[in-house]
């Protein structure tokens, strides 16, 4: 829980204390009833401020690595269908943008104190009169923190019976997607990875891969990277293929028995039994 947070809490406390105070001297009427709609009111919102500035640390976090066209929807409608599971869908990457601030300011953290290590300089000393004033000071930690805090408010969007949250993704082509997903680990403790492949001569037929030129090439070099990817993840990572539980949903208990999860087959098939993609 962040420090904001906890100073939060305290003053709801005390204003809930006040609060009730005001409600037990309340003689029955329509104003005493105005006031204790509003008084309620008023500690509900209270209570919204510091959930909203809370730092949930009981969430696991889940994220699906495929390309487009790869029944990658299906499986997170699959996914979606166990309790406690929210997972989004795709963002294009946004917080790829984050990492690289995140990066750029590490970086700079650590030009500043490579070169005040060279000349014997206090860690961190750099002042008001430098040309650079504060980076040598950028806080690591808390962009992490606050990058895993954006994400929960405004992508991931965890609800009160979430356990494991994330999203699913299908652009994972950037150069520097190795630091990325390295990155991603650090902001979401625990984070875990599920590669989604399917056939990849289906895939270039389908929808606006069958227009692309050399479609199966680049979809080969995609899958390829994916697939190094997860192996450098070890058993962060669990691989799936689309065309193995289309049509048996049993394929997918090797996943479930890696999430450690109960493997329901009755609900997954309700799952599949409904149109997912667009």
């Amino acid at each position: 829980m962040t420090p904001i947070a906890r100073r939060l809490i305290i003053v709801k406390d005390r204003q809930e204390g006040g609060v009730r105070n005001r409600l037990s001297g309340l003689v029955p009427g329509a104003r005493s009833r105005r006031q204790l709609v509003e008084a309620r009111r008023e500690i509900d919102r209270l209570r919204a401020r510091v959930h909203r500035l809370e730092l949930r640390d009981d969430l696991g976090y889940l994220f699906v690595m495929t390309y487009g066209r790869s029944g990658s929807t299906l499986l997170q409608g699959i996914l979606d269908s166990i309790p406690g599971y929210l997972i989004r869908g795709e963002n294009r990457q946004v917080l790829l943008h984050v990492y690289r601030f995140h990066r750029a300011a590490v970086k700079q953290r650590a030009l500043h104190r490579r070169a005040q290590r060279q000349r014997d300089e206090p860690l961190g000393g750099l002042t008001a009169t430098t040309a650079w004033y504060g980076m040598d000071n950028f806080g690591v930690r808390a962009s992490l923190r606050d990058a895993r805090r954006l994400a929960l408010d405004t992508i991931l969007r965890p609800e009160a019976d979430t356990r494991v949250t994330g999203f699913k993704e299908i652009r994972w082509t950037s150069d520097d997607v190795g630091a990325y997903v390295a990155w991603l680990r650090k902001v979401f403790p625990g984070a875990r990875f599920v590669v989604n492949t399917r056939d990849l001569h289906a895939v270039a037929q389908s929808k606006w891969w069958a227009e692309t030129p050399n479609a199966y090439d680049h979809l080969r070099e995609r899958e390829e990277r994916l697939l190094q990817l997860a192996e450098g993840l070890g058993d962060a990572a669990f691989h799936v293929h689309y065309d193995d539980y289309v049509d048996n949903p049993r394929a997918l208990k090797p996943l479930f028995d890696w999430l450690g999860e109960d493997f329901d087959e009755t609900r997954i098939r309700a799952v599949m039994d409904v149109p997912h993609s667009y």
